[in-house]
């Protein structure tokens, strides 16, 4: 979900300014993990009970978000139908506004893995509950950014290998099959950065409401009793019905702020 995300984020951005760009979200996210981080171990020993409100809180934020795109895609606003090209000038602002939004949606992501590394040494002691949460984040971190960097410069790479003067013809077929997949990839991951939002946001939102949770729950064992595709339907069924949940919260989080 993360890395689906944060590639959407920095998408659409000048070739030449991608890693730039990848570089400033990274800071952004060291940043967010250095509060986060203790924070996190802060509340978890002085007052747990308030880990989860501020879960959902972050969880109906991601909701909003998606669902503020799935608005924006199909019922666009005149204004921006009609909106010229940028102007250079804007291309800076633009690329200013992504690197926010990005460090902004990158907060939300690191509290939830943040949160979750915290579960798995909740009896633990305070050393090793600093030394995993940190580990975690640091991991988390360098892994999705540096295999961002790596899928904005895709087209790049098979530009390079096409165009050497000396390259056979496997390279240039690799060259020519990246140039193709990339743009593809990176409308995948748009899509799949939006299905995430409510995923990850609709399922946090659902954990911290017990009635929610164990009605999908009741659902999913119902569902499994079904010859032949229950067992695969019980899989599939909490997982689908905490992104509808999601879409839901968020359509309405959009209707109450607009």
């Amino acid at each position: 979900d993360d890395l689906a995300l944060n590639a959407e984020q920095v998408s659409g951005v000048r070739a030449e300014r991608e890693l730039p760009v990848v570089w400033a979200v990274a800071k952004g996210s060291f940043r967010n993990k250095l509060i986060l981080v203790p924070a996190a171990i802060a509340i978890s020993a002085l007052i747990p009970w308030l880990i989860t409100p501020l879960l959902m809180l972050g969880g109906a934020y991601l909701c909003f978000e998606g669902a503020e795109k799935l608005v924006h895609k199909f019922l666009p606003h005149e204004e921006e139908a009609h909106q010229a090209a940028p102007v250079p000038e804007d291309l800076a602002a633009y690329e200013r506004q992504k690197v926010k939004g990005a460090i902004r949606t990158d907060f939300i992501l690191s509290a939830e893995i943040i949160v979750i590394a915290l579960g798995t040494v909740q009896g633990s002691s305070l050393g090793l509950q600093i030394a995993v949460v940190a580990g975690i984040a640091l991991l988390m971190t360098v892994g999705v950014y540096g295999l961002v960097g790596l899928i904005v410069k895709l087209d790049d790479i098979g530009l390079h290998l096409l165009q050497k003067p000396d390259g056979g013809a496997v390279r240039r077929a690799v060259g020519q099959g990246l140039l193709v997949t990339a743009p593809r990839l990176m409308h995948l991951l748009a899509l799949v950065g939006t299905i995430a939002m409510f995923m990850v946001g609709g399922g946090i939102l659902v954990h911290g409401w017990p009635f929610l949770h164990h009605l999908i729950e009741g659902t999913a064992g119902t569902v499994a009793a079904l010859p032949g595709v229950g067992g695969v339907l019980a899989v599939v069924t909490p997982t689908l019905l905490s992104a509808l949940a999601g879409v839901v919260a968020g359509l309405v989080l959009v209707v109450a702020m607009t």
